[in-house]
């Protein structure tokens, strides 16, 4: 009996609180409604607004680096600056975002702010290399020593940058893989893409041919490559037979050089071989055979006794 009067008591009470809870559970839902939600639309409409805008910006960048055909160079900046610029708005408007979501949902951002200052500090301290790979980012992006889409050999590595920012380089070697160097790691940059190249050939011929007729003949058939239709835009200057740069024992060097646009070697040297492989043939001048192979070849002497045959002869 005294178990049924305190539940038939308690009753009133738990009915009245679950009524005080659905009261102040719709009051809530109203207010966000009515007041919170419109405003965390806008925040995000806006949002979307700015970042489309950067997007356009950096699309019309890569479309201009696109159509520098004749001008690698300021296609390879302008690749760069687009990737500067989208890693940059993006930080900047997520982190304006955040602080606009929490403004609305009254959290005080101040002990956050105040937090993440404190813990940046002791990661400072203890992470001084992050510090280190945006110094030498910025310089790098300053001093313009190289620029996404250019050939470029950094911390022991070769490849083309694929993207550049203020944290590491990304390089895609030609194997295709993607190497990620932290900026702090680089302290000598080989560009092979800045203003020009050279296509330096290094020709083979045997001590047997003339070399005059030989540095012509090379002469002639660099001339004709420089002249070719398909490589007239490419070689930026007349080629140049350096002479006689080395002698190995019957192997006679002749050096080729012609200065072509910045990356443009392979196809300029892959043409130079054929033709001098074809043109050597028929004017019947021999390539060079190194002293190695040459003492491979050796002819067996006349005057030595024949090997005795092999049991299985």
């Amino acid at each position: 009996m005294h178990l049924l009067a305190a539940l038939l008591q308690y009753a009133p009470q738990e009915e009245k609180l679950s009524h005080m809870l659905s009261t102040e559970w719709h009051q809530d839902i109203t207010v966000f409604v009515s007041s919170k939600l419109p405003k965390l639309a806008f925040v995000l409409i806006v949002t979307f607004i700015l970042w489309r805008i950067v997007q356009f910006f950096v699309n019309r960048l890569k479309k201009r680096a696109e159509l520098q055909v004749g001008n690698f160079h300021r296609a390879a900046q302008l690749r760069t600056m687009a990737s500067i610029i989208r890693a940059t708005a993006y930080g900047i408007l997520g982190f304006l975002t955040f602080l606009q979501v929490l403004t609305i949902f009254d959290i005080p951002y101040q002990p956050i702010l105040a937090s993440a200052g404190i813990l940046g500090v002791g990661i400072g301290l203890g992470a001084q290399s992050i510090f280190k790979d945006m110094i030498n980012g910025i310089l790098i992006l300053l001093e313009d020593q190289y620029n996404v889409g250019e050939v470029v050999a950094i911390a022991g590595l070769k490849g083309t940058v694929e993207d550049l920012s203020l944290r590491c380089t990304r390089v895609r070697d030609g194997d295709g893989t993607l190497y990620v160097i932290p900026n702090s790691q680089i302290s000598t940059v080989s560009n092979q893409s800045r203003d020009f190249s050279v296509a330096t050939l290094s020709v083979s011929v045997d001590a047997s041919a003339n070399p005059d007729r030989v540095m012509d003949l090379l002469r002639t058939l660099a001339q004709d490559v420089r002249d070719d239709s398909a490589f007239r835009d490419i070689a930026i200057s007349n080629p140049d037979i350096l002479g006689v740069n080395d002698i190995r024992g019957r192997e006679v060097i002749y050096p080729v050089n012609i200065r072509v646009r910045a990356n443009q070697r392979d196809g300029v040297l892959r043409e130079l071989r054929r033709r001098i492989i074809l043109t050597f043939e028929k004017e019947g001048i021999p390539l060079g055979v190194s002293s190695n192979m040459l003492i491979m070849q050796q002819k067996p002497d006349p005057t030595a006794p024949p090997a005795a045959p092999s049991i299985g002869a």
